[in-house]
Protein backbone atom coordinates (compact mmCIF):
# COMPACT_ATOMS: atom_id res chain seq x y z
CA UNK A 1 0.00 0.00 0.00
CA UNK A 2 1.31 3.50 -0.64
CA UNK A 3 2.32 5.81 1.91
CA UNK A 4 -0.61 8.39 1.98
CA UNK A 5 -1.03 11.17 5.37
CA UNK A 6 -3.29 13.67 6.29
CA UNK A 7 -2.14 16.70 8.06
CA UNK A 8 -3.69 18.17 11.07
CA UNK A 9 -6.14 20.60 10.24
CA UNK A 10 -7.30 23.56 12.84
CA UNK A 11 -5.93 20.97 15.58
CA UNK A 12 -3.48 21.75 18.18
CA UNK A 13 -0.77 19.66 18.98
CA UNK A 14 -0.89 20.56 22.66
CA UNK A 15 -4.33 18.39 22.28
CA UNK A 16 -2.31 15.65 21.58
CA UNK A 17 0.58 15.86 24.14
CA UNK A 18 -2.06 16.24 26.86
CA UNK A 19 -3.81 13.12 25.88
CA UNK A 20 -0.81 10.86 25.69
CA UNK A 21 0.11 12.30 29.39
CA UNK A 22 -3.08 11.04 30.28
CA UNK A 23 -2.43 7.53 28.54
CA UNK A 24 1.30 7.26 30.31
CA UNK A 25 -1.13 8.62 33.71
CA UNK A 26 -4.14 5.54 33.30
CA UNK A 27 -1.63 3.00 32.40
CA UNK A 28 0.80 4.20 35.37
CA UNK A 29 3.97 4.99 33.09
CA UNK A 30 6.42 6.95 33.52
CA UNK A 31 8.67 8.79 31.56
CA UNK A 32 11.49 10.50 34.28
CA UNK A 33 13.57 7.94 36.29
CA UNK A 34 13.89 8.55 39.87
CA UNK A 35 17.12 9.81 41.28
CA UNK A 36 18.63 7.01 42.52
CA UNK A 37 18.18 5.05 39.61
CA UNK A 38 19.63 8.29 37.94
CA UNK A 39 22.53 8.05 40.21
CA UNK A 40 23.42 4.55 39.67
CA UNK A 41 23.17 4.73 36.49
CA UNK A 42 25.93 7.52 36.21
CA UNK A 43 28.16 5.69 38.35
CA UNK A 44 27.87 2.70 36.33
CA UNK A 45 28.35 4.21 33.38
CA UNK A 46 31.76 5.86 34.93
CA UNK A 47 33.00 2.72 36.52
CA UNK A 48 32.54 0.08 33.36
CA UNK A 49 35.30 -1.19 31.93
CA UNK A 50 35.74 -2.65 28.71
CA UNK A 51 36.57 -6.85 27.74
CA UNK A 52 39.98 -7.95 27.21
CA UNK A 53 39.12 -9.72 23.73
CA UNK A 54 39.02 -7.01 20.71
CA UNK A 55 37.15 -7.42 17.61
CA UNK A 56 37.33 -3.60 17.09
CA UNK A 57 38.78 -4.60 13.35
CA UNK A 58 35.41 -5.86 12.11
CA UNK A 59 33.51 -3.31 10.11
CA UNK A 60 30.23 -3.37 12.20
CA UNK A 61 27.98 -0.67 11.18
CA UNK A 62 24.09 -0.59 12.56
CA UNK A 63 20.92 -0.15 10.78
CA UNK A 64 17.83 1.60 12.39
CA UNK A 65 14.84 4.11 12.46
CA UNK A 66 16.28 7.91 11.33
CA UNK A 67 17.66 9.51 14.93
CA UNK A 68 17.57 6.63 16.89
CA UNK A 69 20.43 6.44 19.74
CA UNK A 70 19.78 3.33 21.64
CA UNK A 71 21.54 0.90 19.05
CA UNK A 72 21.36 -2.63 20.05
CA UNK A 73 22.82 -4.42 17.31
CA UNK A 74 25.71 -3.89 14.71
CA UNK A 75 25.99 -6.09 12.18
CA UNK A 76 28.98 -7.61 9.53
CA UNK A 77 28.55 -10.32 7.04
CA UNK A 78 31.28 -12.15 4.96
CA UNK A 79 31.45 -14.62 2.74
CA UNK A 80 33.28 -18.20 4.19
CA UNK A 81 34.01 -20.32 1.18
CA UNK A 82 30.64 -21.43 -0.35
CA UNK A 83 28.62 -20.27 2.25
CA UNK A 84 28.46 -16.91 4.77
CA UNK A 85 29.90 -15.52 8.36
CA UNK A 86 27.37 -13.58 10.39
CA UNK A 87 28.67 -11.34 12.65
CA UNK A 88 26.42 -9.66 14.94
CA UNK A 89 27.09 -7.29 17.93
CA UNK A 90 24.39 -7.50 20.74
CA UNK A 91 24.64 -4.07 23.55
CA UNK A 92 26.39 -5.12 26.21
CA UNK A 93 23.79 -4.36 29.14
CA UNK A 94 24.54 -6.31 31.99
CA UNK A 95 27.83 -4.26 32.21
CA UNK A 96 26.11 -1.09 33.31
CA UNK A 97 23.55 -3.18 35.52
CA UNK A 98 23.71 -4.49 38.73
CA UNK A 99 21.81 -6.87 39.93
CA UNK A 100 19.44 -6.39 42.36
CA UNK A 101 20.23 -2.19 42.15
CA UNK A 102 18.16 0.34 41.59
CA UNK A 103 18.39 0.49 37.61
CA UNK A 104 17.89 -3.36 37.61
CA UNK A 105 14.26 -2.53 39.26
CA UNK A 106 13.67 0.21 37.50
CA UNK A 107 13.97 -2.30 34.34
CA UNK A 108 11.92 -5.10 35.73
CA UNK A 109 9.00 -2.57 36.37
CA UNK A 110 9.09 -1.40 33.21
CA UNK A 111 9.83 -4.53 30.92
CA UNK A 112 10.71 -2.55 27.69
CA UNK A 113 11.23 0.78 25.95
CA UNK A 114 7.55 2.58 24.45
CA UNK A 115 6.99 4.51 21.65
CA UNK A 116 5.10 7.65 21.58
CA UNK A 117 5.08 9.77 18.18
CA UNK A 118 7.18 12.61 20.02
CA UNK A 119 9.27 10.48 22.21
CA UNK A 120 10.36 7.40 23.85
CA UNK A 121 9.53 6.21 27.26
CA UNK A 122 13.04 4.23 27.54
CA UNK A 123 13.84 0.88 29.47
CA UNK A 124 17.02 1.90 30.63
CA UNK A 125 18.74 5.71 31.87
CA UNK A 126 20.45 7.30 28.81
CA UNK A 127 23.46 8.05 30.48
CA UNK A 128 24.20 4.43 28.94
CA UNK A 129 21.16 3.19 26.53
CA UNK A 130 21.89 6.13 24.38
CA UNK A 131 25.41 6.50 25.52
CA UNK A 132 28.23 4.13 26.72
CA UNK A 133 26.24 1.00 26.04
CA UNK A 134 24.94 1.64 22.76
CA UNK A 135 26.72 1.33 19.62
CA UNK A 136 26.79 4.29 18.35
CA UNK A 137 29.26 4.97 15.49
CA UNK A 138 33.13 5.00 16.32
CA UNK A 139 32.91 4.20 19.96
CA UNK A 140 34.60 1.77 21.68
CA UNK A 141 31.90 -0.17 23.70
CA UNK A 142 31.49 -3.60 25.18
CA UNK A 143 29.06 -6.28 23.18
CA UNK A 144 28.18 -9.56 23.17
CA UNK A 145 29.16 -10.43 19.32
CA UNK A 146 27.11 -13.50 17.66
CA UNK A 147 29.33 -15.77 15.11
CA UNK A 148 26.76 -17.81 13.30
CA UNK A 149 28.10 -19.51 10.33
CA UNK A 150 25.73 -20.39 7.67
CA UNK A 151 26.02 -22.75 4.22
CA UNK A 152 25.48 -21.60 0.80
CA UNK A 153 21.52 -22.10 1.46
CA UNK A 154 21.41 -20.03 4.49
CA UNK A 155 21.15 -22.91 6.82
CA UNK A 156 22.64 -22.58 10.38
CA UNK A 157 26.11 -24.69 10.55
CA UNK A 158 27.37 -23.14 14.10
CA UNK A 159 27.03 -20.13 16.39
CA UNK A 160 28.80 -18.73 19.25
CA UNK A 161 28.52 -15.99 21.59
CA UNK A 162 31.18 -14.09 23.42
CA UNK A 163 32.15 -10.51 25.07
CA UNK A 164 34.00 -8.53 23.14
CA UNK A 165 35.05 -4.67 22.99
CA UNK A 166 33.84 -3.50 19.31
CA UNK A 167 33.26 -0.24 17.19
CA UNK A 168 30.68 0.22 14.93
CA UNK A 169 32.08 2.24 11.70
CA UNK A 170 28.90 3.83 10.73
CA UNK A 171 25.10 4.17 11.42
CA UNK A 172 22.39 4.06 8.53
CA UNK A 173 19.00 4.71 8.70
CA UNK A 174 17.18 1.81 6.48
CA UNK A 175 16.35 4.23 3.81
CA UNK A 176 19.66 4.84 3.61
CA UNK A 177 20.79 1.06 3.30
CA UNK A 178 18.13 0.32 0.77
CA UNK A 179 19.35 2.84 -1.96
CA UNK A 180 23.29 1.58 -1.45
CA UNK A 181 21.75 -1.74 -2.23
CA UNK A 182 19.66 -0.58 -5.22
CA UNK A 183 22.84 1.50 -6.13
CA UNK A 184 25.34 -1.56 -6.03
CA UNK A 185 27.05 1.61 -3.70
CA UNK A 186 26.99 -0.16 -0.47
CA UNK A 187 29.68 -2.09 0.99
CA UNK A 188 30.16 -5.73 0.39
CA UNK A 189 29.44 -6.39 4.29
CA UNK A 190 25.97 -4.62 3.85
CA UNK A 191 25.72 -6.15 0.38
CA UNK A 192 25.67 -9.21 1.62
CA UNK A 193 22.72 -8.55 4.07
CA UNK A 194 19.84 -9.12 0.88
CA UNK A 195 21.73 -12.33 -0.13
CA UNK A 196 21.66 -13.92 3.06
CA UNK A 197 18.60 -12.09 4.00
CA UNK A 198 16.88 -13.57 1.33
CA UNK A 199 17.93 -16.67 1.91
CA UNK A 200 16.51 -16.78 5.45
CA UNK A 201 13.08 -15.68 4.10
CA UNK A 202 13.62 -19.17 1.81
CA UNK A 203 14.11 -21.13 4.43
CA UNK A 204 11.57 -19.31 6.49
CA UNK A 205 8.96 -20.45 4.07
CA UNK A 206 10.05 -24.16 3.82
CA UNK A 207 9.83 -24.65 7.20
CA UNK A 208 6.45 -23.58 7.33
CA UNK A 209 7.27 -19.54 8.94
CA UNK A 210 4.87 -16.77 8.32
CA UNK A 211 5.46 -13.33 7.86
CA UNK A 212 2.21 -10.69 7.79
CA UNK A 213 3.17 -7.98 4.94
CA UNK A 214 0.37 -6.06 6.46
CA UNK A 215 1.55 -1.87 5.96
CA UNK A 216 1.97 -0.67 9.61
CA UNK A 217 -0.70 2.32 10.50
CA UNK A 218 2.34 5.02 12.28
CA UNK A 219 2.13 8.33 13.71
CA UNK A 220 4.43 10.94 12.29
CA UNK A 221 5.34 14.31 13.39
CA UNK A 222 6.81 16.91 10.98
CA UNK A 223 6.78 21.07 11.41
CA UNK A 224 5.07 21.09 14.25
CA UNK A 225 2.22 18.70 13.09
CA UNK A 226 1.13 15.01 13.35
CA UNK A 227 -0.21 12.75 10.76
CA UNK A 228 -1.29 9.19 10.18
CA UNK A 229 0.30 6.94 7.31
CA UNK A 230 0.65 3.35 6.07
CA UNK A 231 3.89 2.38 5.77
CA UNK A 232 4.94 -1.11 4.10
CA UNK A 233 8.35 -2.37 4.88
CA UNK A 234 11.20 -1.35 2.61
CA UNK A 235 12.88 -4.86 1.65
CA UNK A 236 15.80 -4.34 3.79
CA UNK A 237 13.89 -4.33 6.87
CA UNK A 238 12.76 -7.59 6.18
CA UNK A 239 15.85 -9.20 5.45
CA UNK A 240 17.72 -7.16 8.63
CA UNK A 241 14.40 -8.82 10.78
CA UNK A 242 16.02 -12.35 9.63
CA UNK A 243 19.33 -11.72 11.01
CA UNK A 244 17.88 -10.97 14.28
CA UNK A 245 15.45 -14.50 13.75
CA UNK A 246 18.82 -15.95 12.90
CA UNK A 247 20.13 -14.79 16.13
CA UNK A 248 17.08 -16.01 17.94
CA UNK A 249 16.86 -19.44 16.50
CA UNK A 250 20.73 -19.90 17.61
CA UNK A 251 20.18 -18.49 21.01
CA UNK A 252 17.04 -20.71 21.56
CA UNK A 253 19.35 -23.93 20.40
CA UNK A 254 21.74 -23.53 23.03
CA UNK A 255 19.67 -22.76 26.23
CA UNK A 256 17.18 -26.07 24.41
CA UNK A 257 20.71 -28.12 24.54
CA UNK A 258 21.76 -26.97 28.28
CA UNK A 259 18.12 -26.78 29.76
CA UNK A 260 17.97 -23.73 30.47
CA UNK A 261 16.87 -20.40 29.34
CA UNK A 262 13.83 -18.25 28.32
CA UNK A 263 12.20 -18.79 24.89
CA UNK A 264 9.60 -16.57 23.01
CA UNK A 265 6.46 -19.20 22.25
CA UNK A 266 3.24 -19.36 20.20
CA UNK A 267 1.50 -21.86 20.49
CA UNK A 268 0.55 -23.94 17.08
CA UNK A 269 -2.87 -22.71 15.41
CA UNK A 270 -5.69 -25.00 16.23
CA UNK A 271 -7.35 -26.96 12.75
CA UNK A 272 -10.62 -25.31 13.76
CA UNK A 273 -8.65 -21.61 13.62
CA UNK A 274 -7.48 -22.33 10.09
CA UNK A 275 -10.87 -24.01 8.50
CA UNK A 276 -11.85 -20.41 9.78
CA UNK A 277 -9.83 -18.72 8.10
CA UNK A 278 -10.08 -21.05 4.97
CA UNK A 279 -13.93 -20.26 5.01
CA UNK A 280 -12.95 -16.64 5.44
CA UNK A 281 -11.28 -16.73 2.02
CA UNK A 282 -13.96 -18.64 0.22
CA UNK A 283 -16.01 -15.59 1.48
CA UNK A 284 -13.30 -13.40 -0.23
CA UNK A 285 -13.49 -15.39 -3.20
CA UNK A 286 -9.11 -15.91 -2.76
CA UNK A 287 -8.39 -19.16 -4.14
CA UNK A 288 -6.69 -21.55 -1.38
CA UNK A 289 -6.24 -25.20 -2.86
CA UNK A 290 -6.90 -28.16 -0.61
CA UNK A 291 -3.14 -28.57 -0.60
CA UNK A 292 -1.81 -25.24 0.16
CA UNK A 293 -0.28 -25.23 3.68
CA UNK A 294 -1.51 -21.88 5.25
CA UNK A 295 2.17 -20.34 4.78
CA UNK A 296 2.16 -20.83 1.24
CA UNK A 297 -1.39 -19.16 1.12
CA UNK A 298 -0.28 -16.39 3.02
CA UNK A 299 2.91 -15.79 0.90
CA UNK A 300 0.31 -15.22 -2.19
CA UNK A 301 -1.24 -12.13 -0.39
CA UNK A 302 -1.03 -8.85 -1.71
CA UNK A 303 -2.10 -6.38 0.86
CA UNK A 304 -2.37 -3.76 -1.96
CA UNK A 305 -5.96 -5.36 -3.11
CA UNK A 306 -8.91 -4.71 -0.59
CA UNK A 307 -9.98 -8.66 -0.25
CA UNK A 308 -5.88 -9.37 0.36
CA UNK A 309 -5.96 -6.49 3.09
CA UNK A 310 -9.32 -7.99 4.72
CA UNK A 311 -7.27 -11.92 4.36
CA UNK A 312 -4.26 -10.63 5.92
CA UNK A 313 -5.93 -8.82 8.81
CA UNK A 314 -7.93 -11.87 9.85
CA UNK A 315 -4.52 -14.28 9.32
CA UNK A 316 -3.42 -11.89 12.39
CA UNK A 317 -5.83 -14.46 14.50
CA UNK A 318 -3.61 -17.30 14.47
CA UNK A 319 -0.48 -14.85 15.82
CA UNK A 320 -2.66 -14.18 19.39
CA UNK A 321 -1.14 -16.19 22.59
CA UNK A 322 2.86 -15.28 21.99
CA UNK A 323 4.62 -15.60 25.33
CA UNK A 324 7.58 -16.21 27.31
CA UNK A 325 8.39 -19.89 28.61
CA UNK A 326 11.54 -20.29 31.43
CA UNK A 327 12.98 -23.24 31.90
CA UNK A 328 15.28 -25.20 33.90
CA UNK A 329 16.28 -28.62 34.49
CA UNK A 330 14.17 -30.38 31.68
CA UNK A 331 12.77 -28.38 28.34
CA UNK A 332 9.13 -27.01 28.16
CA UNK A 333 6.43 -29.47 26.47
CA UNK A 334 5.75 -26.92 23.91
CA UNK A 335 8.49 -25.03 22.75
CA UNK A 336 8.00 -23.80 19.58
CA UNK A 337 7.26 -20.48 18.27
CA UNK A 338 4.08 -21.34 15.65
CA UNK A 339 4.65 -18.29 13.03
CA UNK A 340 8.76 -18.39 13.00
CA UNK A 341 8.00 -22.85 12.77
CA UNK A 342 11.09 -23.33 15.10
CA UNK A 343 12.26 -22.57 18.84
CA UNK A 344 13.09 -19.38 19.01
CA UNK A 345 14.32 -16.46 21.70
CA UNK A 346 14.17 -12.49 22.39
CA UNK A 347 17.86 -11.84 22.55
CA UNK A 348 19.00 -8.75 20.16
CA UNK A 349 17.32 -5.78 22.31
CA UNK A 350 18.49 -5.56 25.47
CA UNK A 351 18.86 -2.06 25.42
CA UNK A 352 15.28 -1.76 24.72
CA UNK A 353 13.58 -5.27 26.03
CA UNK A 354 14.31 -6.79 29.74
CA UNK A 355 14.11 -10.35 28.51
CA UNK A 356 17.10 -9.84 26.62
CA UNK A 357 19.52 -9.30 28.92
CA UNK A 358 19.01 -12.31 30.32
CA UNK A 359 18.88 -14.69 27.25
CA UNK A 360 22.09 -12.92 26.55
CA UNK A 361 23.90 -13.91 29.88
CA UNK A 362 22.91 -17.10 29.57
CA UNK A 363 24.29 -18.06 25.77
CA UNK A 364 27.74 -16.18 26.74
CA UNK A 365 28.28 -18.11 29.88
CA UNK A 366 27.51 -21.39 28.06
CA UNK A 367 30.04 -20.98 25.07
CA UNK A 368 32.30 -20.19 27.67
CA UNK A 369 31.21 -23.28 29.33
CA UNK A 370 30.78 -21.42 32.63
CA UNK A 371 28.04 -21.28 35.51
CA UNK A 372 24.96 -19.38 34.17
CA UNK A 373 24.83 -16.42 36.75
CA UNK A 374 23.08 -17.06 39.98
CA UNK A 375 21.37 -13.78 39.01
CA UNK A 376 20.13 -14.93 36.25
CA UNK A 377 18.82 -18.25 37.55
CA UNK A 378 17.10 -16.27 40.57
CA UNK A 379 15.20 -14.28 38.35
CA UNK A 380 14.06 -16.87 35.12
CA UNK A 381 11.08 -18.01 36.63
CA UNK A 382 9.30 -14.61 37.57
CA UNK A 383 10.21 -13.16 34.01
CA UNK A 384 7.64 -14.64 31.76
CA UNK A 385 5.14 -12.63 34.19
CA UNK A 386 6.68 -9.68 34.27
CA UNK A 387 7.01 -9.33 30.52
CA UNK A 388 3.73 -10.27 29.95
CA UNK A 389 2.57 -7.50 31.95
CA UNK A 390 4.78 -5.03 30.08
CA UNK A 391 3.62 -6.54 26.81
CA UNK A 392 0.34 -5.74 28.12
CA UNK A 393 0.74 -2.55 28.70
CA UNK A 394 2.77 -1.21 25.79
CA UNK A 395 -0.30 -2.79 23.62
CA UNK A 396 -2.79 -0.71 25.44
CA UNK A 397 -0.12 2.27 25.24
CA UNK A 398 0.11 2.06 21.76
CA UNK A 399 -3.62 1.16 21.11
CA UNK A 400 -4.84 4.11 22.80
CA UNK A 401 -2.34 6.72 21.08
CA UNK A 402 -3.52 5.51 17.52
CA UNK A 403 -6.85 5.99 19.09
CA UNK A 404 -6.20 9.17 20.15
CA UNK A 405 -4.95 10.15 16.77
CA UNK A 406 -7.23 8.99 14.66
CA UNK A 407 -10.08 10.39 16.48
CA UNK A 408 -7.78 13.81 16.50
CA UNK A 409 -7.36 14.06 12.64
CA UNK A 410 -11.41 13.24 12.26
CA UNK A 411 -12.25 15.53 14.67
CA UNK A 412 -13.36 18.52 12.34
CA UNK A 413 -14.85 15.90 9.97
CA UNK A 414 -17.98 14.46 11.39
CA UNK A 415 -20.89 14.03 8.89
CA UNK A 416 -18.33 13.23 6.36
CA UNK A 417 -17.84 10.76 4.17
CA UNK A 418 -14.70 8.14 3.38
CA UNK A 419 -13.93 5.16 1.21
CA UNK A 420 -12.72 2.49 3.17
CA UNK A 421 -12.68 -1.66 3.17
CA UNK A 422 -14.50 -3.63 5.88
CA UNK A 423 -11.38 -5.74 7.28
CA UNK A 424 -13.18 -7.58 10.42
CA UNK A 425 -17.34 -8.66 11.47
CA UNK A 426 -18.26 -9.44 14.66
CA UNK A 427 -18.88 -12.70 15.40
CA UNK A 428 -21.84 -12.02 17.86
CA UNK A 429 -23.11 -9.31 15.24
CA UNK A 430 -22.44 -8.91 11.81
CA UNK A 431 -23.97 -5.66 11.22
CA UNK A 432 -20.60 -4.33 13.40
CA UNK A 433 -17.08 -4.93 12.09
CA UNK A 434 -13.95 -2.87 11.18
CA UNK A 435 -12.98 -0.64 8.04
CA UNK A 436 -10.29 0.64 7.21
CA UNK A 437 -9.92 3.81 5.78
CA UNK A 438 -6.55 4.68 3.71
CA UNK A 439 -6.88 8.66 3.28
CA UNK A 440 -6.77 9.67 6.35
CA UNK A 441 -4.98 6.13 7.40
CA UNK A 442 -7.76 4.98 10.26
CA UNK A 443 -9.17 1.81 11.17
CA UNK A 444 -11.97 1.81 13.40
CA UNK A 445 -15.56 0.69 14.15
CA UNK A 446 -18.51 0.64 11.53
CA UNK A 447 -22.28 -0.37 12.00
CA UNK A 448 -24.63 -1.25 9.61
CA UNK A 449 -28.20 -1.72 9.21
CA UNK A 450 -27.66 -4.98 7.09
CA UNK A 451 -24.94 -7.48 7.67
CA UNK A 452 -21.57 -6.67 6.77
CA UNK A 453 -19.42 -8.06 4.04
CA UNK A 454 -15.74 -9.00 5.02
CA UNK A 455 -13.61 -7.25 1.94
CA UNK A 456 -16.20 -5.17 0.80
CA UNK A 457 -14.98 -1.47 -0.94
CA UNK A 458 -18.01 0.83 1.30
CA UNK A 459 -18.64 4.44 1.46
CA UNK A 460 -18.78 5.48 4.94
CA UNK A 461 -19.88 8.48 7.32
CA UNK A 462 -18.22 9.48 10.20
CA UNK A 463 -20.44 9.88 13.22
CA UNK A 464 -18.23 10.80 16.16
CA UNK A 465 -14.69 11.72 16.49
CA UNK A 466 -13.82 12.28 19.83
CA UNK A 467 -10.29 12.92 21.25
CA UNK A 468 -11.19 13.56 25.13
CA UNK A 469 -13.01 10.12 25.16
CA UNK A 470 -10.24 8.58 21.89
CA UNK A 471 -13.40 7.38 20.11
CA UNK A 472 -14.04 7.25 16.10
CA UNK A 473 -17.50 5.81 14.83
CA UNK A 474 -18.92 5.13 11.25
CA UNK A 475 -21.55 3.98 9.79
CA UNK A 476 -22.51 2.94 6.22
CA UNK A 477 -23.58 5.77 4.22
Amino acid sequence: MARRSLRLHGVDASTFTAGIAAIAAELDIHDDFPPEVLAEADEATRMASLPDEDMTALPFVTIDPPGSRDLDQAVYIERSGTGFTVWYAIADVATFVRPGGAVDAEAHRRGQTLYAPDHRIPLHPPAFSEGAASLLPGQLCPALVWRIDLDAHGDQRQADVRRVRVRSRAQYDYGQVQRGLDTGEAPEGVRLLRDVGSLRQERERERGGVSLPLPEQEVVTSDGCWSLTYRAQLPVEEWNAQISLLTGMAAADMMMYAEVGLLRTLPPAQPRAVGRLRRTARALHIAWPEAMSYPMFVATLDPAKPTHAAMLEACTRLLRGAGYMAFEGGVPEQPLHAAIAEEYAHATAPLRRLADRYVGEICVSLCADEPVPEWVRASLRDLPAVMKESDRRAASFDRAVIDLVEAGVLAGSVGSVFAGVVVDIDDESPREGTVVIAEPAVEASVRADAALALGDTVQVRLDAADPAQRTVRFSLA
